[in-house]
């Protein structure tokens, strides 16, 4: 047991400090020039100015789903990913609205949260696979029914209780995001209007349901996957768009000239 804890921390480990590559591999992104998207740089540049923070580096990810997402443990390693889906629907205006929210993930190190958060459910999944391996003396009478439970823990606990902390982490650092973001760029209403095409876009393109990116779709400004079932809505890392809709045009009311 200590032996395969040890392997199962270390494994962890190299998943946390290495989340940022395994996010970018798993959507087969790129480094993007200057000279290839220089729409994007520009827009990047005046927001990390605007905001006095360091600017990432910008990745494209070749998927039709239009999404992006940040990535990156701290300010200084960060960068900011682009699907070509989200670059052919967006206008500038709606681009800048999604890039703000994504650079306010950085600044407010969401990011780092939200690997810390799949670092302990990948502990809390991991002790509880060991509990098939953990003889705990019962009678043999008592096997079957031992046997059961222990399989309904591993089977159920485990991702319930993972599903859960990602909801609850990845709903809030959403709305904060796009709070901070519709800050920075004073204009609410553009990521409304990007989060009302991009709710769009992925139903028509989701992202496919592989499990190297399930556990990183909690990461991305939009719910990247079908969502047709209504266990599926329940564990939806993101709220509802319209939620989030509904807030930024009440920050746009409120900030609006009497």
């Amino acid at each position: 047991m200590i032996i395969a804890l040890a392997g199962v921390l270390s494994v962890i480990g190299y998943a946390y400090w290495n989340s940022d590559k395994l996010a970018l591999q798993a959507m087969r992104a790129r480094p993007a020039s200057e000279y290839e998207v220089p729409q994007l740089y520009r827009i990047v540049r005046e927001l990390t100015v605007d905001a006095r923070r360091p600017m990432p580096s910008i990745y494209l990810s070749p998927t039709q789903a239009p999404n992006a997402f940040a990535v990156g443990r701290n300010r200084r390693n960060a960068a900011v990913c682009f699907t070509d889906g989200i670059l052919s629907i967006l206008d500038e205006r709606e681009l800048r609205g999604v890039i703000a929210h994504e650079l306010s993930h950085i600044h407010n190190r969401d990011v780092l949260i939200s690997s810390t958060v799949g670092a302990l459910a990948g502990v809390l999944l991991s002790l509880l696979n060991l509990v098939w391996l953990t003889p705990l003396g019962r009678s043999d009478d008592e096997g079957g029914s031992t046997l059961l439970g222990t399989l309904l823990v591993i089977l159920l606990g485990g991702p319930l209780a993972a599903s859960l902390i990602r909801l609850a982490v990845s709903r809030s650092c959403e709305y904060r995001a796009d709070v901070a973001g519709a800050s920075l760029t004073g204009d609410p209403l553009a990521l409304a209007s990007a989060l009302r095409k991009l709710e769009r876009g992925t139903k028509l393109l989701p992202l496919p349901p592989e499990p190297r990116l399930q556990v990183r779709g909690h990461m991305m400004i939009a719910a990247p996957f079908r969502a047709d079932s209504l266990v599926s809505k329940l564990f939806s890392t993101h709220a509802p768009t319209q939620q989030r809709v509904t807030r930024l045009e009440r920050m746009a009311d409120h900030h609006a000239p009497q």
